[in-house]
């Protein structure tokens, strides 16, 4: 897979803020594209050890409703005038198109906060990562939010959906991107980064995880592999239902005493992926927090009897074999599944440098005598 982009240095520092920043999956791409990541923000005290371990001690281990801008700039010692960029991934649950039943959930209000939080902090641009539904009915009252604070205060909103697979990520995972770009003059540069592969060449399960050998037997890690081991709770039940499942297949391929009551009794039981396994060359399905289980999703290896391991999902997420994650199962999982992919924040931040080298090298603007409340959707 691929990992850096080297390219042409620019002469000022690229400097970022990772709010919400769980185990650094955003981070860590805004890295390969040459960003200094100044600090970082999470309360989940599993995900701030995987990030302390592997960026240094720049994690604050608080939420985010409690931190203020004077408290990062104190911090980072950085002013707004050398801050590049804002980035966050604002838990999305309420707004998940999987969900059932209220959408009055109190983390949709998290994207408030981390929008007010990064204006505070007057970066050149900010950009926000969620699920597809806050483009759906059900978001539009953040989307408005959005729109109308951060034009207030000088920016314009180019908003786009982007599936991570046709960004070189071996997963198919659309997400929906609102990058804020700073006006000061009524020039914007920022556009989104093309897609590096189409439907043909999309990067697969079997190119991801080559040469990884399966986990040891008996439940230990991998001695040479990190977060690589089987997962303990399969029953003998859920045995016989993952070897009953071919390559690619779903819960449709199980025999009637095998399948669930609640699958028998509804035929048209919308999560047809559940007891799934992947298929080896096809991209993966979307990596969720729940994807330590196959019960909850088509994560079952293509050919073993058993779940992924955590280290075949950091992969499928597109991190290297060198990032160590820490926490229990459950733990690793939901910093895994949460994850911005490396790979694609790579890509962004390309897309930010790019925009600045067009500013800097007298370059035409992408966007002309712009007002801050306009909002661009690609």
């Amino acid at each position: 897979m691929e990992s850096r982009n080297e390219g042409p240095q620019l002469e000022m520092p690229l400097t970022a803020i990772d709010l919400f920043c769980g185990a650094g999956g955003f981070s860590l791409g805004l890295q390969w594209a040459e960003f200094r990541i100044k600090a970082a923000l999470d309360n989940d005290p599993a995900a701030v050890r995987t990030y302390l371990h592997n960026f240094g001690d720049i994690a604050i281990s608080s939420d985010a409703k409690l931190v203020n801008a004077e408290q990062i700039r104190l911090k980072t010692q950085v002013d707004d005038s050398d801050l590049t960029l804002v980035v966050g991934g604002p838990p999305c649950q309420g707004f998940s198109i999987q969900r059932r039943g209220d959408r009055q959930d109190e983390r949709n209000d998290l994207v408030k906060v981390f929008l007010d939080l990064a204006l505070s902090l007057r970066p050149r641009f900010f950009i926000i990562e969620n699920v597809l539904g806050l483009m759906s009915l059900h978001g539009r009252d953040i989307q408005r939010y959005v729109a109308e604070t951060s034009g207030s205060a000088g920016y314009a909103c180019h908003t786009a959906k982007l599936n991570a697979a046709e960004y070189s990520v071996p997963q198919i995972r659309k997400r929906v991107l609102i990058v804020g770009e700073r006006l000061d003059d009524g020039f914007g540069f920022f556009k989104f980064p093309e897609p590096q592969r189409d439907l043909t060449k999309y990067v697969t399960v079997r190119e991801a995880l080559r040469a990884l050998p399966s986990p040891p037997q008996d439940g230990s890690c991998h001695p040479l592999f990190w977060n690589h081991y089987r997962e303990a709770r399969l029953s003998p039940l859920n045995l016989k239902r993952i070897a009953a499942i071919p390559e690619g297949g779903g819960r449709e391929y199980l025999p009637p005493e095998l399948q669930l009551p609640c699958h028998i009794n509804n035929k048209k039981h919308r999560h047809l992926d559940v007891y799934g396994r992947l298929a080896w060359d096809q991209p993966s399905v979307t990596i969720t927090a729940g994807f330590d289980s196959f019960t909850r999703g088509r994560f079952g290896h293509p050919t073993e009897n058993r779940t992924l391991t955590l280290r075949e999902g950091a992969r499928l997420q597109s991190f290297p074999d060198s990032f160590r994650f820490f926490g229990n199962r459950e733990e690793v999982a939901r910093q895994i599944g949460n994850a911005v992919p490396p790979l694609l924040a790579k890509h962004l931040g390309q897309a930010i440098k790019d925009a600045i080298r067009r500013r800097v090298d007298g370059q035409p603007a992408i966007h002309s005598q712009l007002s801050p409340l306009q909002y661009f959707l690609v």
